[in-house]
C-alpha cells in the first residue's frame, strides 16, 4: 500500500491482490465509480455502483468496521473520488492502483457478460 497525504487527510494506494485480501475477508467495501454500462459489462462480483458523475460523499455507507476502497477502469477516476471524499471529511479513504484492468490482468475473479446470449457469468 501507498500512501500520500493530502491537506484533507490520508490518500492510500492498494494493490489489486491487497484489495482482493481484504474483500475476501470481510474488511472492506469495494466502490465501483465507473458508468452504469461499464459496471453491467463486467464488475467485480459484490461491489456497489457510485459513478463519478452521481458521487455524493455523504452518501456512502458507513465505515464503521469496514474500509472504503474505490475502483474505475485505471485507476483515474478513483483516485479523483478518493480525494473528493477526502475533501468532504471522510476518511481513511483508498483507491485501488491500476483499476478494473489490473484487476483482470491479475486473473482475479468477476462477473462479465457472455457475449452470445447477453447472460452474466464468472470470469476468472
Amino acid at each position: 500500500m501507498k500512501t500520500e497525504t493530502t491537506e484533507t487527510g490520508t490518500l492510500e494506494t492498494w494493490t489489486v491482490d491487497e484489495v482482493q485480501k481484504a474483500f475476501d475477508a470481510d474488511s472492506i467495501v469495494i466502490i465501483d465509480v465507473r458508468t452504469p454500462q461499464e459496471y453491467m459489462f463486467e464488475h467485480i462480483e459484490g461491489a456497489l455502483l457510485m459513478p463519478l458523475s452521481f458521487f455524493k460523499p455523504a452518501k456512502l455507507p458507513c465505515q464503521t468496521g469496514k474500509r472504503i476502497v474505490f475502483h474505475c477502469g485505471s485507476g483515474m477516476r478513483s483516485e479523483r473520488v478518493a480525494r473528493i471524499a477526502l475533501e468532504a471529511g471522510l476518511g481513511p479513504i483508498a483507491h485501488m492502483e491500476g483499476g478494473f484492468g489490473a484487476w483482470k490482468a491479475a486473473g482475479k475473479p468477476y462477473m462479465g457478460t457472455d457475449m452470445a446470449t447477453g447472460a452474466p457469468q464468472r470470469k476468472a
